[in-house]
């Protein structure tokens, strides 16, 4: 198939969730248990054909400590496509500490929530193409934003904050639009709801803030199938997909996500 310009590439992009320098996985946060080596899996996918490689230190802010500089290094070295990392970022010198340890893009979660200034500052420093807002988003029960399901019902979502646990009732999308606003290029938006289930990824919070923002969105949490990744780049206005369980676990390789979804008419480097 033909892609007319760049922006109709969609990437496919490996996670790695780290915890003391180990590569674990979860199910909506909970239930973290140890997969491997983070360089191992670096290094197979960097060969593997991954467009990025996404890193994120899941217990950097929970426990109160920098991102482990070491491991991002070790990691770094492996890699030659563009590599974001996320987890424990609070300030301009941690951003510029971690692109020094070899990161290409930094993503920052709790503290941008905590001080929304910390996304002009960093941005100002280092522009918005090396800024990822990092959105962890569950759906609440009352329902009372613009955004209405298939089945008529009026949806919301909230952002949350310290590793998906703590509710800061400010709406999802109203924070990407202020995100983007500040100086985010990117955001990696986050279902804590779909997160490791393999249930497939949240489509309508992934098409809510896709029409929010004017920057590349990549979806993550829930991926479980091949149908279900072809689904959330095709359907949702989503420029990227996180991948993680599936592809850790062996039950797939990026190259076969490849195939299949441009068979499903999506356009993809090969």
């Amino acid at each position: 198939m033909t892609c007319h310009n760049t922006t109709d590439i969609k990437r496919i992009i490996p996670c790695l969730d780290v915890d003391e320098g180990r590569v674990v996985k979860g199910v909506k946060f909970e239930g973290i248990r140890d997969v491997g080596d983070p360089v191992e899996f670096a290094r197979r996918y960097n060969s593997g054909g991954a467009d990025e490689l996404a890193f994120l230190d899941i217990s950097a802010t929970t426990k109160n400590r920098a991102t482990m500089l070491d491991v991002v290094r070790k990691v770094a070295a492996e890699v030659s496509i563009p590599f974001c990392v996320g987890g424990g970022i609070r300030t301009v010198d941690d951003v510029r500490a971690t692109i020094q340890a070899g990161a290409s893009k930094v993503s920052v979660c709790s503290a941008a929530l905590a001080r929304p200034q910390l996304l002009s500052e960093a941005a100002s420093a280092f522009g918005s193409s090396r800024l990822v807002l990092a959105l962890d988003a569950k759906r609440i029960s009352a329902r009372v934003s613009a955004q209405v399901s298939a089945s008529g019902e009026k949806l919301r979502w909230n952002a949350f904050t310290k590793g998906g646990t703590v509710d800061t009732g400010m709406d999802a999308l109203e924070w990407a639009k202020k995100a983007v606003e500040l100086g985010a290029g990117e955001i990696i938006v986050t279902s804590i709801d779909t997160d490791g289930a393999g249930s497939g990824y949240d489509l309508e919070l992934c098409a809510a803030i896709a029409q929010a923002v004017s920057v590349p969105v990549i979806a993550s949490g829930g991926a479980g199938s091949l149908e279900q990744i072809a689904d959330v780049l095709k359907n949702t206005g989503v420029a990227a997909a996180l991948v993680a369980s599936m592809l850790h676990f062996g039950r797939t390789t990026i190259q076969e996500i490849k195939e299949y979804v441009k068979s499903k008419g999506v356009c993809v480097r090969q």
